[in-house]
């Protein structure tokens, strides 16, 4: 696949933003969006949400950082470095919610704003632990998905957020329409949890017309962090000024050949892998 370009030695590279939380164990979070934009040649700025305490076979614990701090790291950021894209992971709360819907809005982050914003509403771990207070669904509902540039929910997300369980093209075509109407600019509809396709078929929707991005289904277990790694390759490709469906091609090239790569990790799932891209060819680029 053609990557995103690389700055020459010395010069400042593209900047992202991501405001998540932490996996202590190294497959998602934070970590997989830090990982997967300094492999794309992106600095990666971080805005630290929460700390959990997990490994490869599931989450036992997090602690949620205080809202106004969550803010302030990304007022600072952004009031020094600059940055040119955005993404959201795991929030925690209504009250984290609420406070960096305000700070993104303040510093010019989202949608109608210079900055994209790609949110990934987390609510659930892979292994089905919970990431986001149940009373918060409604500050993802009201409050962070009329932000998003994209929102890029997964099946399990998806459910929870809209209420239509997608098993087929018809119901994601409900959901992706769900999600506009809670005031995305664009939806993303994800099937890489729709286990009974032999395809992995994402389909995008900006009010108006579908998009469809259909890749092989990659047969691993190794899969933590992939939501992760999709949402930040995008965002990364939005900094450097991809039009939204550009950017989510690539974003789905990414992840799959993340997945390709991807290795075993303790004895749960291993991690999607962007470590592949130290074997391209650095000129290898859009």
């Amino acid at each position: 696949m053609k990557l995103l370009p690389l700055a020459p030695d010395g010069q400042t590279p593209v900047r992202a933003l991501t405001i998540a939380g932490t996996d202590s164990g190294g497959g998602a979070g934070i970590q997989a969006d830090s990982r997967t934009m300094a492999m794309l040649g992106v600095h990666a700025c971080v805005a630290v949400a929460a700390v959990t305490v997990q490994n490869s076979v599931g989450v036992s614990g997090f602690h949620e950082i205080p809202p106004e701090i969550v803010a302030d790291q990304v007022r600072s950021v952004v009031g020094d470095i600059g940055v040119s894209g955005a993404k959201t992971g795991m929030l925690a709360s209504t009250a984290i919610i609420e406070a960096v819907a305000a700070v993104c809005t303040e510093v010019g982050i989202g949608r109608d704003q210079p900055v994209p914003l790609v949110v990934d509403p987390v609510c659930a771990s892979m292994h089905g632990d919970p990431l986001l207070h149940a009373e918060a669904l409604d500050a993802v509902r009201h409050t962070l998905i009329p932000i998003a540039s994209l929102v890029t929910p997964n099946l399990d997300e998806v459910r929870l957020i809209t209420g239509i369980d997608v098993v087929d093209d018809a119901s994601a075509r409900r959901a992706a329409e769900a999600l506009h109407e809670l005031g995305a600019q664009w939806s993303l509809v994800k099937g890489g949890h729709l286990r009974t396709s032999t395809e992995s078929r994402d389909l995008l929707f900006d009010g108006e017309t579908f998009h469809e991005f259909t890749s092989p289904r990659i047969d691993t277990g190794n899969d933590h962090g992939g939501g992760d790694t999709l949402a930040a390759a995008i965002a990364s490709a939005l900094a450097h000024g991809l039009a939204m469906p550009e950017a989510v091609a690539f974003g789905k090239q990414w992840v799959t050949r993340c997945l390709e790569a991807s290795y075993d990790l303790g004895a749960g799932h291993g991690p999607a892998s962007p470590l592949w891209r130290l074997h391209e060819a650095p000129d290898a680029s859009v």
